[in-house]
């Protein structure tokens, strides 16, 4: 004899109804803002996102070479950028903000202001809008705007704990083309270009200050000149100091940067 399921009750239906329908924006993104970061996820590769397990690569940043490792899975930063004197090393592992000088000096700070900055860089170097389930934040639709002809879909994305940025897409092909800031007393505005497919996904090669000046006048840590992008799992560790480490590393980079000084001609 064939039994009867029970039926579901009406309430329960309605509340995963309304959970289904509240899910998109449990981390504060509004409906228009989850509609358009849908959009460029899909443009970008998709569920290939999802398939990353951490990212490194090289390039240029001011015009020195530069390596960074990002954590796509919870906030985590590195950077090694090679100037004159030696190498500087920058860390973040979501807790603490570091860095070690070319000359071997340690600074590590957890004050609001670094923390929230940090924070900030990791979030969009990530992309974290994309993973709104790991990366805690807040989206709004700006609305419209038109710039040198063209239409954008402009989004207010701000990090939890971190700061606001506007992010641009273009309408019709749906890439990220701008990120503007307009956090601090002065506004300025990134260009994103030069999307090259890597692995499962889209990824801009090109961050630069708009029309040519660094950043409207301040330094911004996004703009890189990428050339080389690999997706591999980084240790955790390695987001976070490790002195005897680090300045060994440092130290035997001053050593060569002095060395190769004492050759030129």
């Amino acid at each position: 004899m064939m039994r009867l399921r029970r039926p579901i009750p009406f309430l329960a239906l309605l509340l995963a109804g309304a959970l289904a329908a509240s899910a998109a924006q449990a981390q504060g993104y509004s409906r228009a803002a989850e509609a358009v970061l849908s959009q460029a996820f899909t443009a970008t590769g998709g569920k290939g996102w999802y398939l990353l397990r951490g990212w490194r690569e090289t390039g240029r940043q001011d015009g020195r070479a530069y390596e960074a490792w990002i954590d796509p899975l919870r906030y985590g930063l590195r950077s090694e950028v090679r100037e004159p004197d030696g190498l500087r090393i920058d860390g973040f592992n979501g807790q603490a903000v570091w860095q070690v000088a070319p000359g071997g000096e340690i600074t590590a700070v957890k004050d609001h202001p670094t923390l929230a900055k940090a924070r900030t860089e990791a979030f969009f170097a990530a992309n974290g809008f994309f993973f709104r389930g790991r990366f805690d934040g807040r989206g709004d639709y700006v609305g419209i705007r038109q710039l040198g002809g063209r239409a954008y879909d402009v989004l207010r994305v701000q990090p939890g704990g971190g700061e606001p940025r506007e992010l641009w897409f273009d309408r019709k092909s749906h890439l990220l083309r701008r990120i503007v800031d307009r956090a601090g007393p002065q506004t300025s505005a990134l260009q994103v270009s030069d999307y090259r497919k890597v692995g499962p996904v889209l990824i801009a090669f090109r961050i630069a200050p708009e029309g040519g000046a660094k950043g409207g006048g301040k330094a911004d840590p996004l703009v890189r000149e990428r050339e080389q992008i690999v997706f591999t799992a980084t240790e955790r560790e390695h987001f976070s100091l490790n002195r005897p480490h680090e300045l060994a590393r440092v130290a035997a980079a001053a050593k060569a940067a002095s060395g190769a000084g004492a050759t030129a001609p």
